[in-house]
Order: structure tokens, then C-alpha cells, then sequence
């Protein structure tokens, strides 16, 4: 059958979303797979099938490292999600997730040509999710948890970290790394010390919790032995300032009071933000006004990356007198994006061979993402998502981080 091709409409008045859809119809799937090379002669039958296939499963059957020599599971990553916490959209279920998963593996291959397969599971059960990653887990060199509600992403990726081969929930620790990476130009860029931040996360799901872990991680040491940078951290969720006054957290928010709210303020996200240096939203549109950023410390920094309405538009949150704005949009300024951190982490896991994906690693990325400017401005923190620069800096820095821990 002859490839589709799509042709965009020349409609100008035709939206995004009828656009996508136009797309999507025409090529009906974003993804395929392809041969490496042609099967043309009976020669060739032998060598890619019986009988000469014998060869390298003997091979991998005496040697199972030999899988990443003679097969693609070194190249290759899974991008697994149970549909229940797809974009903005929440619990859409499986096949609903599959463009999105398309989308995810389109990205893979762009940036890091890596080959990436979408396994939307239809399973909401954490058990039945990881006994599913273990049984695919032979295949393929890397697991990209994606799209996963919290708090069942939590356990799922936890249980999943010793099948050996590096499991990574994107909505964790891809966002969280690409928002160190603005945090640290922000602060380069204002004179800021990250130690001496006052910062409030409002969203304490799976990214928000991530971005509070990494923040209190700093260097490249021991996994075991990671130091404190921001000192004063805030979370903040619906009900507002999770602290030890409330009786309604779960593990996971009182597990964040550990090193968190060192203070045990109460109240609201309002009043969370009164002298904070950054504010840090994860959670949904119009949250914060111009008069709350008013009440924050001089030059706040604001990353508003609720999609599609931020939780406080630039032009607002700059009234208010905010110094610099990042949002998770790309018609805006720093667009803090997680496809400048994932290809670059797997494509530099998989090149090392790692079997976990470690904080460590995790630091070394933020830090290559923010390397890659240097001509910082207000506008201008982070590297633009196209940029085809960053992948292989973010690899070439997780892969020597991988191989030094290894050594």
C-alpha cells in the first residue's frame, strides 16, 4: 500500500486541533515500521531467516549480553501507558492515549533516532501494569512510563527499577529536569543563589513531586549521598499549603514533608507566595494574578506551565513585576518543554548500557540543557525545542555520568 502523505490545509480560519485531526485521518498512524534492508534474493532470505537467523540466537542464547549486538533492543524504547492521565484531557483511557504514544515515539526517533513503540495497556491494575513491563521488558533496551496517573505512577516506576534495563516516567523526572535547566539560567541570569530560593510548587502530582525532589538535589555525587540546594521548598495542592496541620495527605505529600515547608505554614497558595523568589505551576489556568506576584520577593521567576491556559499568563505575571517567564507553550517564551531532556536521557542510557536511570544522571542532564545557552535573556533560558543540538549534549553527558557510576 502506498504511503499517505498530508498536505496542510491552506484554510487559514482551520484550527490546530482540525488541523490534527486532518492529519491524523490522512495518515491514519504517525508511525510504521521499516526493514533495515530489502529481502530481495533467496540469499538474503537465508541470512535474515531460516536458516542463518540460528546463528545469532545461539549466539544470545550462550551470551545474553549479545541481544544488544545482534538485535534492536539497544535501540530500541517502549513508551508504556494505561491511558489515565493523558495530556489535559485526564482518565481517557488506551486507545484514546495512542496518538499521543505515536506522537511520544515520533519525537524519539527525530531527536535521538531512537525507535520507540507505543504499548497502551488496557489496565488501570499497578500489578497487572508491572507484571506487563516485566514480561515486555526482553525486547526493548528502555521503558518510558508515560501518561500514568499519580499516585499509581510512583509504584509502578519503583517496582519496575530492577528488571535491567532503565525504567523513566517522563511526566516525573522529564519535566523536572527541563525545570532545573530553566531554574538554573534564571538564577545565572538574575544573580540568584538556587540555595538561598524561596520556592512554591503548586501541583503536588507526578510532576510536581518530581520537580520537589530534584530540587533539593544538587552536584553529581553518590545517588546516596545527594545535598541539599533549595532549602525552602512550599507545596502546594487544591486545598493549599501541604503542611502537617492537614489531616487529609497521602504517603506520598507526607513523604514530601520530610524536606519540605520547613516552616509548617498553613494556608493558601496565596499565601504561600507572599516573599517566595519562584513560583512553579503544574496544575491548571488562572490561578495567580498580578497582585500575587506583587506579593513575592523582588524579580520573582514564574514558570506557569498549566497547558493550555497557564496558571498566570507572561504579560500579567510581568505586570505584577516578574523577571522572567517560562510557560509550557510554544507560541510563548521559554517553553519549557520535556522533549529537550527525554531523547537526549535515553538516547545516553542506552549508549552506556545502564540499567537504571539515576538521579545523578538525572542532574547531568538539567545541567547539559542549561549549558547549551549562552546568551541568556529574559526571553531566552532555555534552548528551543527543534533545537537539534540538545539531544546529543543531554546523551553525551548522561552516558558519561552512566559510565563513571559504573566504573
Amino acid at each position: 500500500m502506498a504511503r499517505a502523505t498530508f498536505v496542510p490545509s491552506k484554510n487559514l480560519t482551520m484550527s490546530v486541533f482540525e488541523e490534527s485531526l486532518h492529519l491524523h485521518k490522512a495518515l491514519r498512524g504517525k508511525i510504521s515500521v521499516r526493514n533495515k534492508m530489502d529481502v530481495r534474493t533467496v540469499e538474503d532470505l537465508s541470512q535474515v531467516y531460516s536458516p542463518g537467523v540460528a546463528a545469532p540466537c545461539e549466539a544470545i542464547a550462550a551470551d545474553e549480553e549479545k541481544v544488544y549486538d545482534y538485535t534492536m533492543k539497544g535501540n530500541t524504547v517502549a513508551i508504556v501507558t494505561d491511558g489515565s492521565a493523558v495530556l489535559g484531557l485526564g482518565n481517557i483511557g488506551p486507545k484514546a492515549a495512542l496518538p499521543v504514544m505515536e506522537g511520544k515515539a515520533m519525537l524519539f526517533r527525530k531527536f535521538a533516532e531512537i525507535d520507540a513503540f507505543p504499548i497502551c495497556l488496557d489496565t488501570q491494575d499497578t500489578d497487572e501494569i508491572v507484571r506487563a513491563v516485566e514480561l515486555l521488558a526482553p525486547v526493548f533496551g528502555g521503558i518510558n512510563l508515560e501518561d500514568i496517573a499519580a499516585p499509581r505512577c510512583f509504584d509502578i516506576e519503583k517496582r519496575l527499577q530492577d528488571i535491567g534495563i532503565p525504567v523513566f516516567h517522563d511526566d516525573q523526572h522529564g519535566t523536572a529536569i527541563v525545570v532545573l535547566a530553566a531554574l538554573i539560567n534564571a538564577c545565572k541570569l538574575l544573580g540568584k543563589s538556587l540555595f538561598q530560593l524561596k520556592v512554591v510548587v503548586n501541583g503536588s502530582g507526578a510532576a510536581g513531586t518530581a520537580i520537589t525532589r530534584t530540587l533539593r538535589c544538587q552536584g553529581y555525587g553518590s545517588d546516596k549521598d545527594q545535598c541539599i540546594s533549595v532549602k525552602d521548598l512550599i507545596v502546594c495542592d487544591s486545598k493549599g499549603i501541604v503542611s502537617s496541620h492537614r489531616s487529609d495527605l497521602n504517603d506520598e505529600k507526607k513523604e514530601l514533608l520530610k524536606y519540605t515547608n520547613i516552616n509548617n505554614l498553613g494556608g493558601t497558595l496565596q499565601d504561600a507566595l507572599v516573599g517566595a523568589d519562584v513560583f512553579i505551576g503544574v496544575s491548571k489556568g488562572n490561578l495567580i494574578t498580578a497582585g500575587d506576584v506583587r506579593t513575592m520577593a523582588k524579580d520573582p521567576i514564574i514558570f506557569a506551565l498549566a497547558n493550555p491556559i497557564p496558571e498566570i499568563m507572561p504579560e500579567e505575571a510581568k505586570k505584577g513585576g516578574a523577571a522572567v517567564v517560562g510557560t509550557g507553550r510554544s507560541d510563548l517564551p521559554n517553553q519549557i518543554n520535556n522533549v529537550l531532556g527525554f531523547p537526549g536521557i535515553f538516547r545516553g542510557a542506552l549508549d552506556a548500557r545502564a540499567t537504571r536511570i539515576t538521579p545523578s544522571m538525572e542532574l547531568a542532564a538539567a545541567h547539559a540543557i542549561a549549558g547549551c545557552i549562552s546568551n541568556l535573556s529574559a526571553d531566552h533560558i532555555i534552548p528551543a525545542t527543534l533545537d537539534p543540538v540538545v539531544a546529543y549534549r543531554v546523551a553525551e553527558a548522561v552516558k558519561a555520568v552512566a559510565l563513571a557510576n559504573r566504573s
